[in-house]
């Protein structure tokens, strides 16, 4: 029974433990997606590497002013495989990973945000930042949701990825090109990082 309880014990002490350093982080991944010859979704010239290259930016620039360490997967337009954007983020530790997508379909009427997890803080972590960036943009609520994309479920930090609205969509297509829209983006993932960070 003793050696029972102490099993508990240390069960609650690893729980806390880690509850501490996902608390504790002060360095967030930045993984624009897509780049070089991987264009991503696309409508016409307009590309989602692009996009989530210059929503990254926006991101980390907001991070750095308010105290955070930042690491990005890449820097401009060239291709990196997903291990290796994976590798990047695992070097680090007290960290979070978000990966930063535009989504595109056939079906030219679907729109909307969504933000995807993999593992328990994952989810805590897209479940801030999806209701951030609907409280920002305004937009359809695609919710928080569990998926197995390679760069969220091989990442030992917690994950998200989050996709900014869709490409094949006239109306989203039309805000994202627009500079306000993509800050907006940038401003509701910094609001749930931080609401995920202080819920501790």
């Amino acid at each position: 029974m003793k050696s029972f309880i102490q099993f508990l014990a240390l069960v609650a002490l690893c729980s806390v433990g880690s509850s501490v350093d996902a608390a504790n982080f002060r360095t967030v991944v930045i993984d624009a997606g897509h780049g070089g010859q991987d264009n991503g979704g696309q409508w016409g010239r307009v590309y989602e590497k692009h996009l989530a290259l210059d929503t990254a930016y926006r991101l980390e620039s907001r991070l750095k002013s308010m105290g955070y360490q930042t690491v990005m997967t890449r820097r401009s337009d060239y291709f990196i495989t997903l291990p290796q954007r994976v590798s990047t983020g695992n070097r680090y530790s007290n960290a979070i990973f978000v990966s930063i997508h535009y989504n595109y379909t056939w079906k030219p009427d679907v729109s909307g945000l969504e933000t995807f997890y993999y593992g328990t803080e994952g989810q805590r972590l897209a479940q801030y930042v999806q209701s951030s960036l609907i409280r920002r943009t305004q937009t359809v609520d695609r919710k928080a949701k569990y998926a197995r994309f390679y760069v969220i479920r091989n990442s030992t930090l917690p994950a998200i990825l989050v996709e900014g609205g869709f490409v094949s969509n006239d109306t989203e297509r039309s805000r994202m090109k627009s500079a306000w829209f993509r800050d907006t983006i940038a401003q509701g993932i910094v609001d749930g990082i931080q609401r995920y960070r202080s819920d501790y």
